[in-house]
């Protein structure tokens, strides 16, 4: 199967003979048909598909059997792209009469008229369109950050909302920062922009101190970045209402996938006058939203009371001391099990 060019017109545009066309009973409202670019004479927009490859492993142009690869650097992302949200068009793919398409969700923001054309749009659906996605393979849209696989174009969306290459979210809690990038440029924004404080080292010993405990707001109290065996880690401390009651929390998580965070722990203490909390766990990945890992509550918890008793004195005022380590696991060869790795 070659594919010059594709666009979408209505089936009055190729009729001529008056016969063929009284026998069509719909002639009032167009619909779509694939047209190669060789026979379109002057049609406005024809958009160059280049193959790669098909399904079988033929070469371009080739006789083998199955959907078409697509180079992403090819004209094929415009053919398939709504003009108004420059989004990739999933089935209904609408057309207004004049073969400009858009996809279902814009057709309502643009209050029924093509925003090329302004004429009235409709319901007419480019199915040559969705036909012609439907054969297609096109690589991840991350496949510039090293993701190396190719998904038919109705699956390809799934893929990119999970990729593993995909880039990763600003971590910082303390606004809805809209920042996105690979762990390096994030390690740098947070230091920056946010003002982050960085440390090296696997150990740390934070105090943490409020004139009055019983303000309680849904904010972050602070944000510290540790650098320790070549990986990144954002370690969270914030005051929180839980139900009717205030609460402080600190949590740690991996700057990186689910996958590798799984290779590390670590440990929270807090305590004074005799009495102290530990909490041991798996750092959570920065694919999970900070509010995801707080609503989840896998932390350290501290109830006011207890923070207050920890504080000593009048009660007045919070003081806390939060001491903790990152470790690394190890797999044992022999049995499979995880040791800790404290030494590197």
């Amino acid at each position: 199967m070659e594919l010059d060019s594709i666009e979408c017109v209505s089936y009055s545009d190729g009729m001529e003979d008056d016969e063929d066309a009284a026998a069509v009973t719909s002639a009032q409202l167009p619909r779509p048909f694939l047209k190669s670019a060789s026979s379109a004479g002057t049609a406005a927009a024809a958009v160059n598909v280049v193959v790669v490859s098909d399904r079988a492993g033929a070469p371009a142009g080739g006789t083998g059997a199955g959907a078409l690869v697509i180079s992403p650097a090819t004209g094929v992302h415009e053919l398939l792209e709504c003009p108004v949200c420059t989004n990739s068009m999933y089935p209904p793919i609408h057309q207004c009469q004049n073969g400009h398409t858009l996809c279902s969700t814009c057709k309502t923001r643009v209050h029924n008229r093509c925003p090329t054309c302004r004429q009235e749009l409709g319901d007419i659906r480019c199915l040559a369109l969705e036909k012609v996605a439907e054969s297609l393979e096109l690589p991840c849209k991350y496949y510039s950050l090293g993701c190396p696989e190719v998904f038919p174009y109705y699956s390809k969306l799934k893929h990119e909302s999970q990729c593993n290459f995909r880039p990763y979210n600003c971590p910082y809690a303390g606004s809805e920062c809209s920042v996105v990038g690979d762990i390096p440029f994030l390690v740098a924004h947070l230091r920056d922009d946010h003002k982050v404080d960085m440390h090296s080292g696997c150990t740390f010993n934070h105090r943490y101190v409020k004139s009055n405990p019983r303000e309680v707001e849904n904010a972050t109290w602070m944000l510290t970045v540790f650098h320790c065996f070549g990986q990144y880690f954002c370690l969270h401390f914030e005051a929180f209402q839980l139900g009717m009651a205030p609460v402080y929390m600190a949590f740690l998580r991996f700057m990186g996938d689910e996958n590798d965070a799984r290779n590390y722990s670590y440990s929270l203490e807090v305590g004074a006058n005799g009495r102290k909390m530990i909490w041991e766990g798996t750092p959570r990945s920065i694919r999970d939203s900070h509010r995801k890992v707080r609503d989840s509550h896998d932390g350290l918890i501290i109830q006011r009371n207890m923070a207050l008793f920890f504080s000593g004195g009048d009660r007045k005022e919070l003081k806390l001391r939060v001491t903790g380590r990152i470790w690394k696991e190890q797999q044992n060869p022999d049995s499979g099990a995880c040791i800790p790795n404290l030494f590197s």
